[in-house]
């Protein structure tokens, strides 16, 4: 699939999609709270009332969300640990006006990229491996054929929670309030423990799965 960091303009609404399912889940009345020690950039958990649940939330700019399996081959990165997915997708591939919000089972995620994973390996088709994802279409129809629609359809299934408007990545106005916000701020030195944890939450992978170098 795209690799939206090749594009800044889709770099920053990757964050406006994050954002925009943590949102939706606030405004459903969920409490929303990062995890203490929990490497998963894209896991929270969410409270309402007297349910507790674990969410992970997946971000898409082509309408396809992706969760890798792990090393052993026998369950899925982040998937296979959380009650449910939050998928917040564009509207629309081309000219993106809304974040669409999404709220599915993970009981009903994990059957869904098992029957994907499943299908590949059947029809021969090299299935990734070391963390790479098996990817399914939220808004394609399942179908046995081809393979790539095998375990799609789940933004049909399930209609969106929100649809919150997106704002056009790059406008003066945008900039203005992003650098307002970094007024009067100091750098300071970064450790790696550091840097590690704010890509694994702007990429949404585990802080396991991110390596630095360091060349002088």
């Amino acid at each position: 699939m795209a690799n939206i960091f090749e594009d800044p303009k889709k770099a920053s609404r990757k964050t406006q999609l994050f954002e925009a399912g943590i949102h939706a889940l606030e405004n459903d009345g969920w409490q929303v709270e990062k995890i203490p020690g929990f490497g998963k950039g894209s896991v929270r958990k969410i409270t309402k009332g007297s349910q507790e649940r674990i969410v992970s939330i997946r971000t898409t700019q082509d309408q396809w969300i992706a969760f890798p399996r792990n090393d052993a081959g026998d369950a899925w990165v982040t998937l296979s640990d959380v009650d449910a997915v939050v998928a917040v997708s564009v509207d629309d591939k081309e000219n993106p006006r809304f974040a669409q919000v999404h709220l599915i089972e993970g009981d009903e995620m994990r059957a869904r990229f098992d029957r994907a994973y499943q299908a590949r390996i059947k029809a021969g088709h090299s299935v990734p491996k070391k963390r790479r994802g098996i990817w399914i279409s939220l808004y394609d129809e399942e179908a046995s054929s081809p393979v790539s629609r095998v375990g799609a359809g789940a933004g049909i299934a399930h209609k969106p929670i929100a649809r919150i408007p997106l704002a056009e990545p790059g406008l003066p106005a945008e900039q203005e309030k992003k650098e307002a916000g970094h007024a009067g701020t100091d750098l300071r030195p970064l450790s790696i423990s550091d840097a590690k944890k704010s890509l694994s939450m702007f990429l949404g992978v585990p802080e396991e799965s991110i390596e630095i170098i360091i060349r002088s």
